[in-house]
């Protein structure tokens, strides 16, 4: 997703953290991915500075705090100059830096693996298992990030703004894995519920591109129409203007 597309998610404390992380994604939201990359990084950020910082330090929670920390990392490429003005304790090579965001994720992967498996029926444990599915798809590591989202999406509450946003990262990390049939199933599930939690435009736009990519250009003509018609101040016409003019191809 990309970094303006968590202003569609609805005002509650995670809006909150995500404003957070504004700052954060804003120069790097081409490289985390559409969804599923910027979706992780978001919400991460958003629940490691707001959600663990006022709750009760349960072991699980912990645990769960170490593997955000480490998620939440800073990534300081050697050769960026402003490297020099960090402080000592945001340097290179000192905890809490990473050169390149493989390396951070290399380090964040294990521990929060580590904490969805001991607190599988956890809260904590289901959080760490989405935010593992997003790490894993930002590595490319498809079939392990869908079955991490997958299976949040079956321990999580219908209400869950995890459940939620599993759903999303799972349809794009199916459509990115090439299972094309699958994720336009998921998608279309998500756009007939129309949760107000989720964004209905980016949504449609996915289906669409989807259908695209599938080959039913009647199908993603008729989303990307729809999407113009429904959200006509979305921040996304362009987006369905272009798939529509791709289509004519």
């Amino acid at each position: 997703m990309k970094t303006q597309q968590r202003h569609h998610l609805k005002e509650n404390e995670l809006v909150h953290g995500l404003n957070v992380a504004r700052d954060y994604l804003a120069p790097r939201g081409k490289q985390v991915g559409m969804i599923a990359g910027a979706i992780a990084l978001v919400v991460v950020i958003a629940l490691g500075v707001v959600g663990f910082r006022n709750r009760a330090t349960s072991a699980a929670d912990v645990a769960l705090a170490e593997a955000l920390v480490a998620l939440n990392a800073r990534v300081v490429p050697p050769s960026d100059p402003s490297a020099v003005d960090l402080p000592e304790s945001a340097s290179l090579g000192n905890t809490g830096t990473y050169a390149t965001e493989a390396a951070k994720l290399a380090v964040a992967i294990p521990k929060l693996q580590a904490v969805a498996d001991k607190y599988a029926s956890d809260e904590a444990g289901m959080i760490a298992r989405y935010h593992l599915g997003g790490a894993l798809a930002a590595m490319g590591r498809n079939d392990e990030a869908i079955k991490a989202f997958s299976d949040v999406t079956r321990r999580a509450a219908k209400d869950s703004i995890y459940g939620r946003m599993a759903w999303m990262g799972l349809a794009d990390t199916q459509a990115r894995a090439g299972q094309l049939d699958a994720a336009i199933g998921t998608w279309k599930k998500l756009a007939d519920e129309k949760s107000p939690d989720l964004p209905a435009d980016v949504i449609l736009l996915e289906l669409g591109r989807a259908y695209a990519a599938k080959g039913n250009s009647a199908e993603a003509r008729k989303v990307f129409t729809q999407l113009l018609d429904e959200h006509p101040t979305s921040q996304y016409l362009s987006d369905a203007k272009q798939g529509l003019e791709g289509l004519k191809g």
